[in-house]
Parts: C-alpha cells; sequence; structure tokens
C-alpha cells in the first residue's frame, strides 16, 4: 500500500537567498575558527594563557560553540523571514 507524500513540497523561490547567507556566514565562521587552528598551530602555549579563571583553549572553543548557536538562531531567523516574504509574494501573484 503506498501513502504518497505527507506535505505538499512546492519550489522554494528563498533557495538562492537562504544559500547565499549560509555561505556568507559559513565564511564568518571559518575565519573564526581558522584563528582557533592558526594559534594551536604557531603558537600552542598561547592557548594557556588563562582569561576569566579559564585558559584561552576553553574560552575559545565555548565562544565558537556559542557563536554556531547564535548564527544557527540568526540563519533561521532570517531563512523564515524570507520564506514568508516569498509566499506573500506568491499570493499576491495568484490573484
Amino acid at each position: 500500500m503506498e501513502h504518497g507524500p505527507s506535505t505538499e513540497w512546492k519550489e522554494d523561490g528563498s533557495s538562492d537567498y537562504k544559500a547565499r547567507l549560509g555561505v556568507k556566514m559559513f565564511v564568518f565562521y571559518f575565519v573564526i575558527y581558522s584563528g582557533f587552528i592558526l594559534i594551536n598551530t604557531i603558537n600552542p602555549k598561547l592557548m594557556g594563557v588563562e582569561i576569566l579563571k579559564v585558559n584561552l583553549a576553553i574560552f575559545y572553543g565555548i565562544g565558537l560553540i556559542i557563536l554556531a548557536l547564535v548564527m544557527a538562531l540568526i540563519y533561521n531567523h532570517f531563512c523564515t523571514k524570507k520564506e514568508k516574504e516569498m509566499a506573500l509574494l506568491n499570493k499576491e501573484g495568484d490573484k
């Protein structure tokens, strides 16, 4: 017994916007993460420096995790906003 799709899939008019935004955010995160890798490669002793009673490695690592979560929320916000704009334009175009 075949049930078929559970939802109706339409063309995503905002996919180009979402792809560009995703690439920009990836490049931004990559630069920040590359700083972490470069410090570990070039001057690993620097990661032992204490900041707020925690060494730089822990501080930077937790910062990367928090940055990734914040960026995910930002990405979701802007993509949802763009999808709603496109849905509104499609409704107006159907009239």
